[in-house]
């Protein structure tokens, strides 16, 4: 039977006795500590240490991130030309910390591959770098002439409060838990993986019922359309009647972008990216999100306001391959379609909505909130901590 398997990835050094109370935790729970002071991990002699400490993280479930005092190895070239830096910055919303990725370490690293991979990341901070990290955001120009008790090396205290701020700016799982001592975090994971356990039991209840009903509405529009199709009496109007199914939430997406004359769609021959141009949009954005287990996706206008597409970015792309069926049709049955759909359904799905705002100055606003949040958070941690604030130099 597979048991999950946790990678505990930190500097050892600074953080060996809470690497090693974890390890019993995991063990505890019947699950397969990976550390790299046990030969967990493969250190395949033709490659670097750092690259098989990155290669080992696609192999595992889950990633326990302990940040403390150390940064650590810086990671060589090697083990960073295995992470796909470009994509990270495209899929991110904070990516400050990517724009030198030379000066990575190999714990960073490791983290940066679970990302890539979709493995979810439990991260902790000792609460004293939490602190100080707070101090760094309050005082940052001036940041290099403050001390911060927390960190050993001051050289490296930049990189890891930018890190921290990496992962608390992430589109989704960018919960950042304090700890002072090692009970803190396993009361966290033992709540965490608890909740996990019950919503992965929910979830396989609601899947089956789910799945039995749409089964039966499966069956009965299958159903419905044999025999709405059945009583078409030629291809043109069966083809009509098929588009009305396929191509609704094209029609809603295109219908909300358009301004022109609507003839335009029924005799184009663009392709998908070109019709996007074509309506003045000149730039696609996934958009930073707090809430809510979809992204959604910024279609920047000429002038600087956007529409709002409630669905990640990823999504259009089912969108343009739709497109590109649907200009394969002859234009009077595009324009039949078309114009069935928009009266079938006057309301429509509602995917795209117009935002007669700046987009920067609604990335702003989101950075104002979660500046905000950040402040509160921070007022809230001074309220619980003894701990005395750093002094300047």
């Amino acid at each position: 039977m597979a048991n999950p398997r946790i990678f505990i990835s930190s500097t050892c050094y600074d953080l060996s006795m809470v690497r090693e109370q974890l390890r019993n935790f995991i063990l505890s729970f019947g699950y397969e500590p990976v550390m790299s002071e046990y030969s967990d991990i493969l250190y395949d002699p033709r490659i670097h240490t750092h690259t098989s400490c990155i290669n080992e993280i696609p192999n595992v479930d889950m990633i326990i991130l302990l940040v403390g005092s150390r940064f650590g190895g810086q990671a060589v070239p090697e083990a960073l030309s295995t992470i796909d830096i470009d994509n990270l910055i495209k899929e991110r919303f904070d990516t400050s910390v990517l724009e030198k990725p030379e000066k990575l370490s190999v714990t960073q690293l490791e983290v940066l591959k679970a990302i890539e991979y979709s493995i979810p990341v439990f991260a902790f901070v000792d609460e004293n770098v939490m602190h100080d990290h707070f101090v760094y955001k309050k005082n940052k120009p001036l940041s290099n002439q403050i001390q911060y008790p927390s960190i050993e090396k001051q050289e490296t205290a930049e990189y890891i409060f930018e890190f921290i701020d990496f992962l608390k700016h992430r589109n989704v799982g960018n919960n950042l838990i304090q700890f002072s001592k090692i009970e803190d975090i396993e009361n966290h994971l033992r709540k965490q993986w608890a909740s996990l356990f019950q919503r992965l039991l929910k979830d396989q209840r609601n899947s089956t019922t789910e799945h039995s009903q749409m089964f039966a509405i499966s069956e009965q529009i299958e159903e419905i359309k044999t025999a709405v199709l059945s009583s078409i009496g030629n291809k043109d109007n069966r083809d009509v009647a098929r588009g009305t199914i396929k191509y609704r939430r094209l029609v809603d997406f295109i219908s909300k972008l358009n301004n022109q004359d609507v003839k335009f769609i029924y005799n184009t021959e663009l392709s998908f990216d070109d019709f996007i141009k074509n309506v003045g949009i000149v730039q696609i954005e996934n958009m930073p999100v707090s809430r809510g287990p979809l992204g959604r996706t910024a279609l920047i206008k000429e002038d600087g306001t956007f529409y709002e597409f409630k669905f990640p970015k990823t999504f259009i792309n089912r969108l343009a391959d739709d497109w590109q069926s649907y200009i394969k049709l002859r234009p009077d049955v595009r324009e039949v379609i078309y114009e069935a759909i928009n009266d079938l359904d006057q309301h429509g799905l509602f995917l795209v909505r117009y935002r007669n705002e700046q987009y920067t100055e609604y990335i702003k606003q989101f950075n104002k909130t979660e500046k905000d949040d950040e402040e509160e958070e921070f007022n809230f941690s001074e309220e619980e901590t003894t701990n005395s604030t750093p002094k300047t130099e």
